[in-house]
């Protein structure tokens, strides 16, 4: 459905406050993988806080929607996300990645509330999103299944199976969202691997498409709605992000993959996201 003013102004509020406490967690944790937690934040606030059907207050609800964190690495942005929808409790969060916590830097759905799927193993998300989508067709089941996957693990040739399986199945039920920030750990993904012409790989799948900003909350808005009422071709959303998004020194900075930060690293990210995202 369209987005209001209002609502896009209480999407952009929670992302910023989402990305302040993704700097928590590095903070607390001693480290994480921030740049990737940065660039995907406002593609889980949408997610989480408009189009999810999700219930923190009964998490295994048989009919809920399925979210499936590929790019395991962002943990530390996934995570505080489903706290402030209120599966557990932010203070939690200052447990992250301490010894005998349930949150560690990838996620375990035995141990944190709320999540569908373990990852970590770069590839193997869109596989289980293929599965989930069959069993709901077979279960006559409503529920979306969302994928959120790195650009970076678009080399694994697991994840083109997965999206040749659910281009041949027709499953509209699962939605693909690639998180197209264009650095992975190695360094630029093009140098590494390169992946363009990317659109058109998907295309040339049977994929219908989507490619927006993965920080303009019109356009996120635009491309969920076509995904969630797809009826004919599965939809693949091409989100081009800034890795690092809200910490100036950290956009496009592949030193932030996962990096280290004493207390006043992490008093500067915070000025720099209140500086450029906290006036809203």
């Amino acid at each position: 459905m369209p987005i209001t003013q209002e609502e896009r102004q209480m999407l952009e509020k929670t992302a910023c406050e989402l990305r302040l406490k993704i700097v928590d967690v590095m903070e607390w944790s001693g480290g994480s993988h921030i740049g990737g937690s940065l660039s995907c934040a406002d593609i889980l606030t949408i997610l989480y806080f408009k189009y999810l059907n999700v219930d923190p207050k009964n998490p295994c609800w048989e009919d809920r929607d399925r979210f499936i964190l590929s790019k395991g690495h962002a943990a530390a942005g996934f995570i505080p996300v489903l706290a402030k929808k209120g599966y557990f409790a932010e203070d939690e969060l200052r447990t992250f990645n301490h010894f005998g916590s349930p949150f560690a830097m990838h996620p375990d759905s035995n141990k944190v509330v709320g999540c569908d799927v373990s990852s970590g193993s770069l590839g193997h998300g869109l596989s289980i999103a293929a599965g989930l989508g069959l069993g709901a067709r077979y279960l006559k089941k409503p529920y979306k299944t969302v994928c959120l996957l790195g650009d970076g693990e678009c080399c694994e040739g697991s994840v083109w199976e997965a999206a040749m399986s659910i281009s041949h199945f027709k499953l509209t039920n699962v939605i693909t969202v690639v998180d197209r920030n264009r650095l992975m750990i190695d360094g630029k993904t093009e140098d590494v691997m390169s992946l363009e012409p990317f659109s058109e790989k998907w295309k040339a799948f049977g994929f219908d498409v989507v490619e927006i900003n993965g920080h303009d909350y019109l356009q996120l808005t635009e491309a969920f709605d076509r995904a969630w009422s797809a009826t004919e071709r599965p939809v693949m959303i091409l989100a081009n992000t800034i890795k690092g998004k809200g910490v100036d020194f950290m956009e496009n900075n592949v030193v932030y993959h996962y990096a280290s930060a004493d207390s006043e690293v992490c008093k500067k990210a915070k000025e720099s996201i209140l500086r450029t995202m906290g006036g809203m």
